[in-house]
């Protein structure tokens, strides 16, 4: 007899679909039946040792968060509810160009300051691996949910040229192909580039367009945070399109905003563009978080040439008052790369976490805040902050726009991503609420998009860019990777002053046919494995 029955759910498959009554039967980790309309057929209805009732739940794919940074999350914390209470059964980690996996010694530790405050500062995790096979190696001993890696070009970058801002030479191009083609051997999906952050914006297109010419050869998909969400938004999406035409490549762009005063309302001009890139049979996705503020680091938005030679370097810079002063300069003044081509506007930038206690008064206002209180310029209090946290505080930047971020989410090839950062003691709430938001504020409250049609957006179209041939549906035969909840109540707990609220409405959560979730709990089941590139 088989392990489970979930009895008259209301299946929203994943296709975009209408939604059907049925008995789903579930047995070693698959979908072995579907059986619907039974009880209105008649018909003799499944049974199995365990019965669920589902009445009034709608029954989906588990979703696919497409830009996580739970890297070293998923390792440290067995219990991960801030993405299996979302529903979500994969997580694609390795992303914005920076992450733990291919290293040597001397990277890792530069990576593990970088990204302090994405991930905190790893001291609770034995760095045991060195290569992104021995990485998705250790996340097969069992963690919360499942997750795809992503070869991070900027640490690629640093094992091969270091952190200076020059042109690699053939023979560091030469091992920059190599590590790109081991990473995807070993099972990594595709690659990551962050054109905002030290050391991979340091690439040039030419060295961009080789590596991504390795990537299509094992049918990965490169995912690029580009060079500019703001003042050059348009240019640096046009620039990514064209790179990935000439490599022959898949494209997903990461996190497709369009933010800042000089992109409201300028959204159409992005679908423009990706309408007629896709019409001309270029391969390309995207995934959006449902809100309008974004989250980094408070250091990258620095100007590119003060990151130049890693975290150390750029410590040593912020701590010369002659330099400190030429970097306030290009910040406020002219407008940096790090900051998107915008001059600093101080008050859109919101202190979310620091990795030193001591700092915490400084959480939860905005920098301009925090100056006036003390009587300081809005940049004494941030290069304060960047020398005595070093480089850890994370930032909300309250810069998007609500018409773009509904316009994006309705195309054809959109996914959901939380690009949520857990570090930090008043995160973005984006960590613990993107997929709940979609579906309870989106499709129930606005009616930005149909229930039916949001879950494909969340499941389906994320699992075809994944390549992923048994998953991102509910069919026979298909993981048993699924979500249950209620779409009369389902929410996101998690706000702006309270970012740590689970969600309501999520029921039941089951990873590879096992509950994660039960009756809104987590329990103490460790099904996720790493999910690796499937053979062409």
């Amino acid at each position: 007899m088989e392990e489970l029955v979930i009895r008259d759910a209301d299946v929203v498959d994943g296709s975009g679909a209408d939604s059907y009554r049925a008995d789903v039967v579930v047995d070693r980790g698959r979908i072995v039946s579907i059986v619907r309309e039974a009880a209105a057929a008649g018909c003799q209805r499944p049974e199995a040792r365990r019965e669920l009732d589902a009445e009034g739940l709608v029954l989906s794919p588990g979703f696919v968060d497409m830009h996580a940074h739970s890297d070293l999350a998923l390792l440290r914390d067995p219990d991960h509810s801030a993405k299996a209470a979302q529903g979500v059964t994969l997580e694609v980690i390795g992303q914005d160009g920076l992450s733990y996996a291919p290293v040597d010694d001397r990277t890792l530790g530069e990576v593990r300051r970088a990204i302090a405050g994405w991930n905190g500062h790893g001291d609770d995790v034995d760095f045991d691996w060195r290569s992104v096979g021995e990485y998705l190696d250790r996340l097969d001993g069992g963690i919360a949910v499942n997750a795809a890696y992503l070869i991070p070009q900027g640490t690629v970058r640093a094992l091969a040229v270091g952190w200076d801002d020059r042109e690699a030479t053939p023979a560091e191009l030469d091992r920059m192909r190599r590590l790109v083609a081991e990473g995807l051997e070993q099972g990594a999906v595709g690659m990551s580039s962050g054109l905002t952050y030290t050391p991979g914006m340091y690439a040039k297109d030419a060295e961009l367009t080789e590596l991504c010419r390795v990537v299509a050869q094992y049918g990965g998909y490169y995912c690029p945070h580009h060079r500019s969400y703001g003042a050059g938004a348009l240019e640096a999406y046009e620039e990514m399109v064209e790179l990935t035409r000439e490599a022959d490549c898949p494209l997903h762009l990461a996190h497709a905003t369009m933010n800042f005063g000089v992109n409201r309302g300028r959204a159409p001009e992005l679908l423009t563009l990706l309408d007629e890139a896709l019409a001309g049979g270029a391969d390309i996705t995207l995934d959006t978080y449902p809100y309008t503020p974004g989250c980094t680091t408070l250091a990258a938005l620095l100007p590119s040439w003060a990151g130049e030679g890693g975290p150390e370097r750029i410590l040593e810079r912020l701590a010369d008052d002659d330099t400190a002063e030429r970097i306030r300069h290009h910040m406020e003044e002219i407008g940096s790369d790090g900051s998107h081509g915008v001059p600093m506007e101080w008050e859109t930038i919101e202190i979310s976490g620091t990795g030193d206690p001591a700092l915490a008064e400084y959480v939860g206002r905005t920098v301009l805040e925090s100056a006036r209180l003390r009587g300081e310029s809005p940049w004494q209090v941030a290069r304060h902050l960047l020398l005595a946290d070093r480089l850890a505080p994370t930032i909300l930047q309250h810069v998007g726009h609500e018409e773009n971020v509904r316009a994006i989410m309705r195309h054809r090839v959109h996914t959901g991503g939380s690009d949520g950062i857990l570090q930090g003691a008043k995160p973005h709430p984006r960590a613990y609420g993107t997929f709940p938001h979609y579906l309870g504020h989106y499709v129930r409250e606005l009616g930005v998009l149909s229930l039916e049609e949001c879950v494909a957006h969340l499941t389906s179209r994320p699992a075809a860019r994944l390549r992923l041939p048994d998953r991102g549906l509910v069919r026979e035969g298909y993981r048993a990777d699924l979500v249950l909840f209620d779409p009369a109540t389902v929410a996101a707990g998690s706000t702006f002053e309270d970012p740590r609220v689970l969600p309501t409405g999520i029921p039941y959560v089951l990873v590879d046919g096992r509950f994660v979730m039960e009756d809104g709990r987590r329990t103490d089941v460790l099904a996720g494995r790493s999910v690796r590139r499937s053979p062409r």
